[in-house]
């Protein structure tokens, strides 16, 4: 690069100079404006935060209950009824409780219901798949406890309450009792887990079309409590979600619930918080409220604290179409933001000094950066050209050598997967098997592993009969079904037409191996989706499935595979099953 009087520019100096003009530039701009600007800053930055960090414990609010009338709607769809007695019941009950649990575990974990008669039935998800059933037959009786796993998995006995439970005592159902539409309890204390617990219900009516019962769903309020607890508004802030009569339901300043002398759980109200500030700020709050209403947003005030501190505050409103009305609300004390601003001005005019000699050294670095990526690139492609496919690039930037080394990639990853399948083609495979092996001759059990060699039967007439076109929607299908048959960390790959490959990275025993090999061949032999349109039924071709286990069957990949491959066509012509493509009135081909 020249400029005008022939002086010519390096690309290191290109680099560095407007760096380090535009560094000194920046200093002095924000030395000069750090001072005037500070308090504007301060307050611009705390209301920023407050109405960020509301608006961050309304979202919490939302992803908590927002689910909750889905799940009752699963539960219980809207114009259902229900018997007099849930006992006739038990079986249909549990699959609609089973679905509803599933919409949002988290936190919609547990949907039941009760009735007049005092009976009730509850179900509890554990995990994914692991469940309790909690069912009452007779008002007096205790509620018994029943594990199970999967939606139809047998009931095993767990427990027997200690504590009698009677539904029509509990708040949730003498809200539902009062109204036709879905309704929100006051928050209370769990029965079983002494923690806070909003519960959203509605009313069930019987086969007379009368009041039968309340079907509930429970949001526990102990994750949300988390949350606010956790949060960090400031050094010196806190945060609070309460409701509109003051009862705390999280707090970032103390507990929500505490222990009574008789040993029960009570409430706590803000009024009578551990914290002056919350007293003080709640205080502020619903004075605010009972001059102006609460307005939809946020809003936010200040006040003075009683030791004159200056406090900022936010609040905001959480309503939805079931009655939930929950105030939250964010402060911080001004110091929190004033400390170190002068220190600041300080920091940046010294920063603003070092800043233009580290430019000069960055620019040099920068330099060496974007030729060292370069060279790596270059090499990486040497490797590929060499047969490396897998060869790793290792570069991450977002500029155009970071778009070449992506394209670079994304070339590699093709090189290495079937085109038609989306599967590892062979390449990749020997490559991932060579490596799954190692170096080592003699390995530990914990390196044991299986290989399966996979032949289709009679593909070759699929093509002949039916087309290429149809026999290649059968090849996708086969690789979906086997993607979807072995564990996430087990490889497929097609190798070559219609054979595939896997690689079963642990398996113990050949009993072991067997069992899945007898799987992979009964998922192969179900009907083919992809013929479906093409016969008057779907056709199941299966396929053959040889194994081979190491290291007993070999010590390195060609061994393996070939080891594979025999067992494959001894499997394929000892005992070959009635062929279901006599059925098309075809001849039977040669062995594939």
């Amino acid at each position: 690069m020249f400029d005008k009087a022939g002086f010519r520019l390096s690309l290191r100096q290109v680099l560095t100079i407007p760096y380090v003009v535009l560094v000194l530039a920046l200093a002095l701009i924000i030395v000069a404006l750090s001072y005037s600007a500070g308090n504007r800053a301060v307050y611009a930055v705390s209301s920023h935060l407050l109405l960020e960090t509301v608006g961050r414990i309304g979202q919490a609010v939302d992803r908590h209950i927002m689910g909750a009338g889905a799940v009752l709607e699963a539960a219980f769809p809207d114009g259902m009824p229900i018997g007099p007695s849930i006992e006739d019941e038990v079986d249909a009950l549990r699959t609609r409780f089973w679905i509803a649990t599933s919409l949002h575990t988290d936190p919609n974990n547990y949907v039941y219901y009760g009735n007049r008669l005092g009976q009730a039935i509850g179900l509890y998800r554990h995990s994914r798949t692991e469940g309790e059933l909690r069912i009452k037959f007779r008002a007096p009786e205790m509620r018994t406890y029943y594990r199970f796993t999967g939606i139809s998995g047998p009931l095993a006995f767990h427990s027997r309450e200690g504590r009698l439970f009677d539904p029509r005592q509990r708040p949730w159902y003498k809200a539902g009792e009062r109204l036709d539409v879905q309704t929100w309890t006051s928050v209370y204390i769990d029965f079983g887990t002494s923690d806070l617990v909003a519960t959203r219900a509605r009313r069930v009516l019987g086969l007379d079309g009368e009041f039968a019962g309340v079907v509930a769903t429970d949001v526990s309020l102990r994750a949300l409590n988390n949350f606010v607890s956790q949060l960090r508004v400031s050094k010196n802030g806190l945060a609070f979600i309460v409701e509109p009569n003051g009862d705390l339901i999280a707090s970032s300043s103390g507990p929500n619930v505490r222990a009574m002398p008789d040993g029960s759980k009570a409430r706590v109200s803000a009024t009578e918080s551990d914290s002056p500030l919350v007293r003080a700020i709640y205080a502020e709050v619903q004075s605010r409220l009972a001059a102006q209403g609460l307005r939809a947003g946020v809003q936010t005030l200040s006040f003075d604290a009683v030791d004159g501190e200056k406090i900022h505050v936010g609040f905001d409103r959480v309503r939805d179409d079931a009655g939930l009305e929950w105030i939250t609300v964010v402060a911080m004390p001004r110091s929190d933001f004033m400390t170190g601003v002068t220190e600041n001005l300080v920091r940046t005019a010294a920063l603003g000094l070092l800043a233009a000699a580290i430019a000069i050294a960055l620019g040099l670095r920068i330099l060496s950066w974007v030729s060292g990526d370069l060279q790596q690139l270059s090499e990486a492609a040497l490797r590929v050209g060499d047969g490396h496919l897998a060869w790793p690039v290792g570069i991450s930037r977002s500029d155009e050598i970071g778009q070449l080394a992506t394209s670079f990639e994304t070339m590699q990853q093709r090189l290495q997967t079937d085109a038609l399948t989306g599967l590892a083609n062979r390449e990749a495979f020997m490559l991932r098997l060579r490596t799954r092996i190692g170096p080592t001759s003699e390995p530990p059990p914990s390196l044991r592993f299986a290989v399966l060699f996979i032949d289709l039967n009679h593909f070759k007439r699929v093509n002949d009969h039916f087309g290429h076109a149809v026999g290649d929607r059968v090849l996708v299908e086969v690789a979906q079904r086997l993607r979807a048959t072995v564990r996430a960390r087990d490889l497929v790959a097609r190798l070559s037409g219609d054979e595939f490959a896997v690689l079963l990275d642990r398996v113990d025993t050949r009993e072991d191996l067997e069992q899945l090999r007898q799987h992979v061949e009964r998922v192969l032999q179900q009907p083919l989706a992809a013929l479906a349109g093409e016969a008057t039924e779907a056709l199941a071709f299966g396929g053959s499935v040889g194994t081979a286990f190491f290291p007993d069957d070999g010590k390195d990949a060609e061994s393996l595979l070939k080891k594979a491959d025999r067992r494959m066509y001894k499997r394929k012509f000892r005992d070959r099953p009635h062929d279901p493509t006599q059925a098309m009135g075809l001849e039977p081909d040669s062995p594939d």
